[in-house]
């Protein structure tokens, strides 16, 4: 026999008839709250960016324009994780999408993640050269344009942050891929913004003070390392749900088997990610005595972050008789 479950907490998961037709609509719970969010951070990052560019050009001051142009590229990239929370929300019931669009998201962080370390390219190249061909610093106009940078972007980060890396609390869950790579991705940019920010403070105190011209370069070297690390990360977790892989550390293949390895042996099983914090399983069963899928169902009803299930119930061969396989309904 072959029955699939459809079932799960959040309410855009859930369907009308467990056994007949349904919806794949894997969403994230807070999607529509974090597109919401990523928009007013494009917008804020924009206003600062077209802000600096008009004050650069009208001051002559290259700092500012300088920094301008720098938070366009993450301008930039924010849009990519703006539209695809657009494109996922609007190709949700799209029959195309087999088992929804819960995974665009994921797409577009990795793409994210790329442009992430194309900037730390771009500032460890830029660190370098003017490590060995120093420039004339403005320290004061610098200074004032870094502590600008870095409250607008910790701001963004704040709006960013809740729920980009936390799970449920307590009952039976899987936190290792709870949170939203496209809004991780938003939230890296955001704080790698903030860190440059940071760092070039520093440097250009020290640089004032003490004279270390050279800290300013060396700091940015650093700085597009830390940038490079976290990118890939974030190439390495949003390409993992590309490729459905499970992490080493995955706690619901051995919920699984603990829930139904008492009544039946499980010949084949394969889990993966359908969206944020929502999994899909097929699961092939083989028993002695077949009972109807909806009772192997029912013991997998606590595991909530399991999505759309399918399950197979194959009986045992008898000695003598082969192996007979089981009718699908």
């Amino acid at each position: 026999m072959h029955d699939h479950a459809h079932h799960s907490h959040p309410p855009e998961a859930r369907s009308a008839a467990m056994d007949g037709p349904h919806a794949h609509v894997f969403l994230g719970a807070d999607h529509d709250r974090n597109a919401r969010r990523t928009w007013a951070v494009i917008g804020i990052t924009a206003a600062m960016m077209v802000a600096e560019i008009a004050a650069g050009t009208a001051f002559g001051s290259m700092a500012l324009m300088a920094d301008g142009w720098h938070m366009s590229t993450h301008a930039a990239a924010l849009m990519i994780t703006a539209l695809s929370y657009g494109y996922a929300r609007a190709h949700a019931h799209d029959p195309a999408f087999s088992f929804g669009t819960g995974k665009v998201g994921d797409l577009a962080g990795f793409a994210s993640a790329v442009v992430l370390a194309v900037v730390s390219l771009l500032i460890g190249a830029e660190s370098l050269w003017r490590l060995l061909n120093p420039v004339e610093i403005d320290f004061t106009q610098a200074t004032l344009v870094a502590v600008i940078g870095l409250i607008v972007n910790l701001g963004s980060a704040l709006l960013l942050h809740e729920g980009h890396d936390h799970g449920h609390e307590g009952g039976h869950h899987d936190h290792s891929h709870a949170h939203d790579n496209n809004l991780r991705a938003a939230y890296l940019h955001v704080l790698a913004d903030a860190l440059t920010s940071v760092m070039a403070i520093v440097a250009l105190i020290a640089g004032r003070i003490g004279g270390w011209v050279w800290l300013d370069p060396v700091i940015g070297v650093v700085g597009a390392l830390v940038i490079a690390r976290w990118s890939w990360g974030l190439m390495q977790q949003a390409g993992g749900v590309l490729v459905d892989r499970l992490p080493a550390d995955a706690e619901l293949p051995g919920e699984i088997r603990a829930a139904l390895a008492p009544v039946a042996e499980i010949t084949d099983l394969h889990i993966w990610l359908l969206g944020p914090g929502q999994y899909g399983a097929i699961i092939a069963l083989r028993t002695g005595t077949p009972e109807p899928a909806a009772a192997y169902r029912a013991r997998l009803g606590d595991i909530h972050e399991l999505a759309h299930v399918t399950i197979e119930v194959n009986p045992r061969a008898e000695p003598g008789h082969g192996h007979r396989t089981a009718e699908r309904a």
